[in-house]
């Protein structure tokens, strides 16, 4: 969970590096979040019917809109890409596997042009 709220401390953060740890602890918690969201769209009938979601899903995704593209930009940063490289993600299903085993890959080690190795800094608490 502290995941979760490290990547919204750092919404802002575009610079740096995130561990994959980071990114896919964040990823998980949204996606429970998503479908809770989802769930009480159903259970209060807020969803619409064409879609199966409503506007508690709409909210909670406008609200980690940016933490999410902030987390995959450092993450992207840790494998030494460019934060455009989440731009494949448009590529229709080429693009999103090609990104997910970017993701998916273990960081650079050492320095790299965005920062020191995650994995080699003291891991915050907060």
């Amino acid at each position: 969970m502290k995941y979760y709220f490290k990547a919204f401390n750092n919404f802002s953060n575009f610079n740096g590096r995130a561990r994959r740890k980071d990114y896919w602890m964040y990823l998980l918690f949204n996606l429970i979040f998503g479908l809770v969201a989802i769930i009480l769209d159903n259970v209060f009938g807020l969803a619409f019917e064409s879609i199966g979601y409503g506007v508690i899903y709409l909210l909670y995704s406008l609200i980690t809109f940016i933490p999410s593209l902030s987390v995959t930009v450092r993450r992207l940063h840790d494998k030494s890409k460019s934060g455009w490289y989440i731009l494949l993600a448009i590529i229709p299903i080429i693009g999103g596997i090609v990104l997910l085993f970017i993701l998916a890959a273990d960081g650079d080690p050492g320095e790299n042009e965005y920062g020191m190795n995650p994995k080699e800094l003291p891991e915050e608490d907060f």
